[in-house]
């Protein structure tokens, strides 16, 4: 694929309400077809509610696709970036259907999501794939850049973060301070077959070589679905309660499976998970997430490239 012509590059994210009255129509769009039950619905509500009412999420991506497009017009790829949402405008069918007015046919995918497993590449893909049939396009071309976190620039920008937060522990518990790394709870089965248990703690070997650090934990979070189907655990909250009865007085936490902050960080970190370690006297500091921290931006731009390349052999 060269860099000019009618080519783009489409962001495809998650999605989330910008305002108060988005909410509930951003989770039914989420749950459609679903058999969730109402309380379940309000307790997902309270959570944006929580958090302002809002999710950053549209706005954070939006910040990625601009420093994206800056690092690779300094490579010399010009080309038009723009976002595409599965659960909220701008909606993929509506992005696709823009570039196809455009006279847009040859689209490279930028899946923002920190561990590219078949499973999560499946799910937006479909997303993709539905739109593409919307439009009655079968000359549409749609090839995916890959995963950035198996390049350096996903460590260290991790790893940065990871950093900054030790800095914020106070020195008398710095020392002792366990580093737990998180990720989104899935499945087990969903976790085991499509390799994001294997990318989670591959990644997370990765970012702890590049700190020095010899200990840590792999924890998940935010998870949902039957209480009664199995999830990948340990959970974050039953991680810090463990670690406070433990004895230990701090933890560095740091959301490697997010790529910015969302619902899923705001509250399950910044309020439950916090919450929870103030009632039982642990200290809990966050890291940041990679957003749009030059390393990470840098790990994007390569796979791009890369596609770039690959389309034009």
């Amino acid at each position: 694929m060269s860099a000019g012509g009618s080519d783009a590059i489409m962001l495809i994210a998650f999605g989330g309400p910008e305002k108060p009255e988005e909410i509930r129509p951003f989770l039914r769009h989420v749950l459609a077809g679903r058999p969730v039950p109402p309380t379940r619905i309000d307790e997902v509500a309270h959570h944006y509610e929580v958090i302002g009412g809002r999710s950053p999420i549209n706005e954070l991506t939006a910040r990625q696709g601009a420093a994206l497009g800056e690092r690779l017009a300094a490579a010399g790829v010009k080309l038009p970036l723009v976002l595409g949402m599965w659960h909220a405008p701008p909606f993929i069918a509506d992005t696709l259907q823009r570039l196809a007015a455009e006279g847009v046919r040859r689209v490279i995918g930028v899946v923002m999501a920190a561990f590219h497993d078949t499973a999560t590449l499946e799910r937006y893909a479909g997303a993709v794939q539905a739109g593409i049939a919307a439009l009655g396009l079968p000359d549409f071309q749609l090839k995916y850049a890959g995963s950035p976190e198996e390049l350096p620039g996903f460590a260290q920008a991790n790893a940065d973060a990871i950093r900054a937060a030790f800095d914020r522990v106070p020195a008398a518990l710095r020392a002792e301070a366990r580093l737990v790394f998180t990720a989104h709870s899935v499945p087990v089965s969903v976790g085991e077959q499509s390799g994001y248990v294997a990318r989670y703690d591959a990644a997370a070997k990765r970012i702890a070589s590049q700190l020095g650090v010899g200990e840590y934990r792999l924890a998940y979070q935010s998870r949902s679905g039957n209480p009664r189907d199995p999830w990948l655990e340990p959970d974050i909250r039953e991680v810090v309660r463990a670690e406070a009865a433990s004895g230990r007085r701090a933890l560095v936490v740091a959301p490697i499976g997010f790529v910015c902050d969302h619902v899923e960080v705001l509250f399950d970190l910044d309020v439950e998970a916090l919450q929870i370690a103030k009632e039982v006297g642990i200290l809990l500091e966050r890291a940041s997430s990679v957003t749009t921290h030059p390393a990470y931006i840098d790990a994007l731009a390569q796979t791009v490239l890369e596609c770039v390349g690959r389309a034009s052999d």
